[in-house]
């Protein structure tokens, strides 16, 4: 399956494979998510607050980028009341630049198999 990533709107939507419609769920998202078409590699990390695994689709030198369950380690930021937002505004510039997801989303992800995003600025 291949999601889209809308940077503007901080949407990310995808038809899974037994659906005929396509969704589209908000995200998190920061100012350095990089632009592009990226494969999706699903990798167990044992950092703290990612749930043990991660969607990552790009790996720099000092910087990995991924998909991943809403990261909630600093409270300050109001992360899920950010993605509960309905302006998009409140849903940008908030992470690193990985993209958080709400569990159920990464859920789905996970279980329809994501091979490749394409990250736009739309």
């Amino acid at each position: 399956m291949t999601a889209t990533i809308l940077l503007y709107s901080a949407l990310i939507c995808f038809q899974a494979p037994q659906q005929s419609q396509q969704h589209c769920y908000p995200v998190l998202v920061g100012r350095s998510t990089p632009i592009g078409v990226f494969p999706v590699v699903h990798k167990l990390t044992k950092s703290p607050g990612y749930g043990g695994d991660i969607l990552e689709f790009y790996e720099g030198k000092t910087i990995v980028y991924a998909i991943h369950r809403l990261w909630l380690r600093n409270p300050a930021q109001h992360r899920p009341e950010r993605l509960a937002s309905s302006d998009p505004a409140q849903r940008r510039n908030v992470t690193m630049g990985c993209v958080n997801v709400a569990p159920e989303v990464y859920e789905e992800l996970l279980k329809d198999s994501l091979t490749q995003v394409e990250i736009v600025n739309k």
